[in-house]
């Protein structure tokens, strides 16, 4: 009877064992994991600032999830697109939480978006081997920030229409091409029923298989080269007789469980927004926005969403239309040459002297103060301030190739270090 019941017990991990089997027969599953998780080798040292990567990804999915439940009942329609979200909102059982869910997904992508690229300035990510991950990076972030503005428009509420009214009318700047490039983004010769079309087709196939793979592309480029980590040091330059980099573990389980206490403080944090300020005093959903779209009434202070403000003050600080239209898509493009504009011989913001740590200081009490004048209206002082700090931003990165050349770096060590 023991020898039956051992038997049985041994049954289910032969089946999955041979249904792993069957896979690895027609698919390298097994060859995969091990090259992407089990025996991919990360830095021991890595710190929180290394969690934003995964948490994108969750993030990433959660849009997906509830995106694709929010179509079940949205309609792109002019005349019916206000009223299916308040439908989604009010008659559709637990329509509210994936609303709410997907709106508050939207900001809460941008924060760990803007956190992780801002780890890759920290620690000189981007620098040699990892242009190319960064150059995938940057495609990323521009795909979900026209992912973004699409969706943006879908509420069909009085700050969707007037923001998308100004945000596609900049086009009309640019010479010779202006006038039609914005007609064709439109559909018509101005925002309707065909403009909304557009925007969800956008939103909802294009740009989310865009991101999709743009993500699959930019992880495969990572495990290629190796994730850089705290001290800018290639452990792959020293490895046991194995083969195995001395200061690397693997990424399951280790990084994984430690990614799992970040996943379940993030989602804390998520959670208590989603349930106690969704709409976080009109930041993350605008108040005009529960108003339906009038074309006839224009709001009295149009403002795009929180996670464009800083640009959105640059194209603003500008009177001429075309140089703000210019400096506004030159504060959006800078940051992809940062593999060429940085000249500093080490990586690591730990190794580098006070000339980048005071730069990228500035640099982020800039971008966070843009941010704020775009929201403000734009007249006397906040015009004058958004000036100033939109040059601030901008010799940052034209300043770059002095200050890092010239910075003194402190001796990098051989091996990482681990700081308490």
């Amino acid at each position: 009877m023991a020898r039956v019941e051992a038997e049985v017990g041994k049954r289910p991990e032969g089946v999955l064992g041979g249904l792993v089997k069957w896979i690895d027969d027609r698919f390298p599953m097994t060859e995969t994991l091990k090259y992407h998780v089990t025996e991919y080798y990360a830095s021991k040292n890595f710190n929180w600032w290394f969690v934003f990567g995964v948490l994108a990804f969750v993030v990433l999915a959660m849009q997906l999830v509830t995106g694709i439940f929010l179509t079940m009942n949205y309609k792109p329609m002019a005349a019916e697109a206000f009223a299916s979200v308040e439908y989604i909102m009010r008659d559709v059982e637990w329509g509210w939480l994936i609303r709410y869910l997907h709106s508050t997904g939207a900001s809460f992508f941008f924060i760990v978006v803007y956190l992780h690229m801002f780890r890759a300035m920290l620690y000189g990510s981007y620098k040699k081997p990892r242009e190319l991950i960064w150059l995938i990076g940057m495609m990323i972030f521009f795909v979900l920030m026209a992912e973004g503005f699409a969706g943006y428009l879908l509420p069909w509420g009085q700050m969707s229409y007037w923001g998308a009214q100004v945000i596609i009318s900049l086009f009309g700047a640019i010479p010779v091409i202006g006038d039609t490039l914005v007609e064709y983004i439109r559909g018509d010769y101005s925002i309707s029923d065909i403009t909304l079309n557009r925007f969800f087709a956008l939103h909802v196939i294009v740009l989310p298989l865009a991101l999709i793979g743009l993500v699959f592309v930019h992880i495969v480029a990572l495990h290629e080269v190796g994730s850089s980590n705290p001290d800018g040091i290639e452990i792959k330059n020293n490895k046991d007789a194995n083969g195995k980099p001395i200061d690397g573990i693997a990424f399951h389980p280790y990084h994984t469980s430690k990614d799992l206490v970040a996943i379940i403080v993030f989602l804390m944090i998520f959670f208590a927004v989603v349930f106690f300020a969704p709409d976080m005093g009109g930041m993350f959903l605008e108040h005009a926005n529960f108003e339906p779209a009038n074309m006839t009434a224009t709001p009295e202070h149009i403002a795009p969403i929180w996670y464009y403000t800083p640009y959105y003050a640059i194209l603003r600080a500008v009177p001429d239309k075309l140089w703000g239209f210019i400096l506004f898509g030159l504060s959006v493009l800078l940051p992809v040459f940062l593999p060429w504009l940085d000249r500093c011989r080490v990586r690591s913001i730990r190794y580098r002297g006070w000339m980048y740590k005071t730069a990228l200081t500035v640099f982020v009490i800039t971008f966070v103060t843009l941010g704020w004048l775009g929201l403000q209206p734009a007249t006397g002082t906040y015009v004058l301030l958004a000036r100033i700090f939109s040059v601030l931003y901008f010799a940052f990165f034209l300043l770059m190739p002095y200050y890092t050349s010239k910075d003194k770096t402190k001796p990098v060590p051989e091996r990482v270090v681990y700081h308490g």
